[in-house]
């Protein structure tokens, strides 16, 4: 089949275009029908039909995506070949380290370095690293700007050497907005063209990204989703992206969202209804009547949180309201070329549409109310009039002691259970959407105008994800009032809601550990786990801007709006949430007064010029990486050492030991924190060895380039809890079979010593979170062979495979309790060697006294791929292996 037979041509003003036509596949009896496909899976076929060549993608390939089916009893794998990569810098650091290191283990193996090279597009956004040094005031910003760079000027200059020594990679620099964002407002194609024998070739844009929430691009018909590092590395190197064909759950959506309702309302509304129907894995759709009641930077909050619901994918299709918004934000020679390409080749999304899904799920937008979600978990919605009700009976709400009273500033204040001491209006989730932001400084203008403050035990924090917000906010007029309430700017990037959260006053510190007070950050983010926002902090709900300002002016959580004033005016009078809550007419019209497009224009201008600070940095060109010896930030990583053109067949494990036992819901948080470095941590010593001083520590974050840091940072986060050591949290298990109590990252080296593999047991849900590939290189490193869990989350599974660590689930209904394992045993797993996808394998557990049982898992290496992947001990030894043999 030659493909070049399923062209067609468009002409958009003056220029013509050649597609691979859809509709030309049905004529042809390649496929069934492809308006019975849902639109993502339509972008799949014109993915294969492009890349068709009758090697790595073959006719039937393509003809198992052109007749996609509802449901597969076994998976179908494909190669799919995403256009682009996204990244940013937490994850994108590794991701250049692992590159670099490639590139010296190629020159080892007497190849040429230059052909480890990205071949497709990258681009990666320096968002992470930004932290809330400073709040509440006009000079926050600049503060924390130079003190982003004081810490991270040698990760940022190692970045600037990839962007001079790499083909195809570009830097967008500190300062400039949250890549998610940027990808949305200026960097998403929705259409690509490349030159190509001499043609103009025109094709769906598609991504895939080193963070989770790359799903945001979703929103204006852009495929993306979030993989792990070592895949994303895979894609840039020229690899196709080897993906089960999916299951499709269509999301109709009804009817319109009500006055005083907002797009985050509505995201945590869907995360709760998605994650009690089951989509992980799966790709969600939307369509029906009450798309077009949502304007696209709803839609973007909506797919944002994709990996909140567990889904691939959440896709909304081209329609009107893409082409208006690409308009809106400077692209309108784009939008021309969108509407005339997707209309023409099946992707323009109109009423009359009816694709077949494989569940559909209704969600009437009139039925959302107000809500926020927590304390821990983005799908544990709680409606606003339910808050205080939800409360009652916990720690929150029942403190046995009186406030905690202190002097703060030279003024008295007082905490208590309940008390919010983190407000920040943060995440590409909401500072996409104007309407959210305007409102919030509304509701702010009418706080301010009625006398009311903010308790100054509350840190606030204004960080918006792309410059613009700032523009239209100053262009009305308002962000004085929110400055008057100390949500003054603090730097362009990710900050509260990845937990850089920054330092709160160490007399407020001091109060919460004292009197052990439970007390709550709200963010306008999409994520809440245990110890993410901040480690004192154990209470975290997501809500939208205009609530997290209300929050703020109450200056606690467990209120209710309904019958409580947020204060009280100079003259002694209660002012409510209702008496100051702006109108959605009031709203719209400043949406549609300031966000202009010029705003778009002049900032995406300008956007990888980069400030003083990026422009001082040296700029370096080598084909190999001078690695510093004496570096705590960017270290050679040991994965090619002893590297061989030939891999070692992986065996069945013996004389095993469970490093930590685990419950349900362990995210990739617990298993890789982000945040901050404990002094008495194995990697807070371990840099303290280094002559790092405790106050240069930086993030977790920040270091991973640095493989020593990260492997004693492996399972590291301060709640961690582990059966091993039952009642204590933290990064803590036991050494068998002496039952010696230590640090994990101790246990691994005392296990390594005498040659003893190593198992991770969970539960359900294993791996949740964000997409960082060092919870499973952490795993790797500390000499973890295999995890049984119940389930896994779908990146991190990846991720394992990635390294060579082998996924494993129990049978349906067993656990380690169920099975009365304790992990004290040893154990043994059979059946790896010659393994095949999702094989069943023999698990034997010796315990103390000699008695042994035996029980079934499942391997989690789901496809022909999988399998090859971890028989070379991962993807990239993989991938070498292929460029070595040239």
């Amino acid at each position: 089949m030659d493909a070049n037979t399923f062209t067609r041509e468009i002409t958009v003003a003056g220029t013509t275009y050649t597609y691979y036509a859809l509709d030309r596949l049905e004529e042809e009896g390649v496929a069934g029908g492809i308006a019975r496909l849902p639109f993502s899976i339509r972008i799949l076929v014109e993915n294969l039909l492009r890349r068709l060549d009758g090697k790595v993608v073959r006719e039937a390939d393509l003809r198992h995506i052109a007749n996609w089916q509802k449901s597969y009893p076994t998976p179908v794998e494909i190669p799919y070949h995403p256009a682009r990569v996204l990244m940013q810098d937490f994850t994108g650091v590794p991701a250049v380290v692992d590159l670099a290191a490639m590139r010296d283990a190629m020159a080892a193996l007497g190849g040429d370095p230059g052909r480890v090279n990205p071949l497709v597009p990258t681009e990666l956004v320096i968002d992470h690293s930004v932290q809330v040094d400073h709040y509440g005031t006009v000079a926050a910003v600049g503060h924390n700007v130079a003190r982003e760079y004081a810490r991270n000027g040698e990760r940022y200059t190692f970045l600037k050497w990839a962007q001079e020594s790499f083909h195809g990679f570009k830097v967008v620099p500190p300062r400039s907005g949250i890549c998610h964002q940027v990808n949305l407002e200026y960097l998403g194609r929705v259409v690509i063209v490349d030159e190509q024998g001499g043609r103009q070739l025109a094709y769906p844009d598609t991504l895939v990204g080193l963070d989770s929430h790359t799903t945001m691009i979703d929103a204006i018909g852009v495929m993306g989703w979030g993989v792990g590092g070592i895949e994303a590395e895979a894609v840039m190197l020229g690899q196709p992206y080897f993906m089960s064909i999916p299951e499709v759950i269509g999301v109709r959506l009804s009817g319109r969202l009500a006055a005083g309702v907002t797009a985050t309302d509505l995201v945590l509304t869907v995360t709760e209804t998605l994650r009690r129907h089951g989509v992980v894995e799966k790709f969600v759709e939307y369509f029906g009547p009450g798309m077009q009641a949502l304007s696209v930077p709803e839609r973007a909050t909506i797919a944002n949180m994709t990996p909140e619901y567990g889904a691939t994918l959440g896709f909304f299709p081209v329609d009107e309201r893409t082409i208006d918004y690409l308009r809106q934000t400077g692209r309108a020679d784009q939008a021309a070329l969108v509407e005339a390409y997707t209309r023409a080749n099946a992707l323009f999304y109109g009423d009359a549409e009816t694709p077949e899904y494989t569940a559909v799920v209704d969600i009437d937008l009139a039925s959302v109310v107000p809500c926020v979600a927590g304390p821990s978990r983005p799908h544990d919605r709680i409606p606003l009039q339910r808050l205080r009700q939800h409360l009652a009976g916990t720690s929150a709400q029942a403190a046995q002691s009186g406030p905690s009273q202190f002097a703060l500033n030279g003024r008295p204040v007082s905490l208590n259970h309940g008390s919010v001491v983190i407000a920040a209006i943060t995440s590409c989730t909401n500072t996409s959407n104007p309407a959210v932001l305007l409102g919030a400084a509304l509701l702010a203008k009418g706080a301010v105008e009625r006398g009311l403050q903010v308790p100054g035990t509350v840190r606030t924090s204004l960080a918006p994800g792309s410059k613009v917000v700032i523009q239209y906010l100053t262009d009305a007029g308002l962000m004085p009032y929110l400055e008057a309430l100390g949500f003054h700017l603090a730097g362009y990037g990710c900050t509260t809601c990845i937990g850089n959260s920054g330092p709160l006053a160490p007399e407020v510190e001091k109060a919460i550990v004292e009197a052990g007070l439970n007390v709550a950050a709200v963010l306008s983010g999409n994520r809440n786990f245990e110890a993410r926002i901040h480690q004192r902090v154990k209470a975290n709900y997501l809500a939208s801007p205009m609530l997290v300002v209300a929050f703020a002016l109450a200056g606690r959580i467990d209120i209710d709006f309904a019958g409580d004033p947020l204060g009280l005016d100079p003259n002694g009078q209660p002012v409510f949430l209702a008496d100051i809550w702006p109108s959605d007419e009031a709203i719209a019209n400043l949406v549609d007064r300031h966000v202009k497009e010029e705003f778009f224009t002049l900032e995406y201008g300008r956007i990888f010029t980069g400030d003083e600070n990026w422009q001082a940095l040296p700029r370096v060109q080598s084909l190999t990486y001078a690695w510093a010896p004496d570096s705590t930030y960017i270290k050679h990583p040991p994965y090619f050492d002893g590297f061989q053109l030939e891999p070692t067949p992986p065996s069945d494990i013996d004389g095993a030991r469970a490093l930590v036992v685990l419950g349900d819901m362990v995210t990739t948080d617990h298993i890789s924190p982000a945040g901050a470095i404990p002094a008495d941590y194995p990697a807070g010593r371990y840099l303290l060895g280094q002559g790092v001083a405790a106050a240069d520590f930086n993030s977790y974050g920040a270091r991973r380039g640095n493989h020593e840091v990260m492997l004693r940072g492996s399972f590291g986060n301060i709640r961690l809890r582990n059966s091993l050591v039952e009642g204590i949290e933290g990064s803590y298990t036991k050494v068998f079979p002496e039952g010696r109590q230590c640090f994990v990252h101790e246990a691994a080296e005392a296990y390594r010593a005498t040659g003893t593999p190593l198992i991770v047991m969970a539960g359900l849900e294993y791996g949740a979170g964000s997409s960082r590939d060092w919870a499973a290189k952490g795993s790797k490193l500390l000499g973890v062979r295999a995890v049984i869990a119940r389930s896994f989350e779908r990146i991190h599974r990846s991720n394992l495979v990635g390294m060579g660590v082998l996924p494993l689930v129990f049978q349906e209904g067993e656990s380690p309790a169920s099975l009365g394992l304790d992990g004290s045993e040893l154990f043994a797993i059979s059946g790896i060697a010659g393994i095949t996808p999702q094989a069943r394998l023999t698990v034997t557990a010796t315990k103390g006294d000699g008695r042994r049982l035996s029980f079934t898992v499942i391997a989690r290496l789901d496809t022909d791929i999988d399998v090859e992947y971890y028989r070379h001990g991962g993807i990239l030894p993989y991938v070498l292996r292929k460029l070595g043999r040239g």
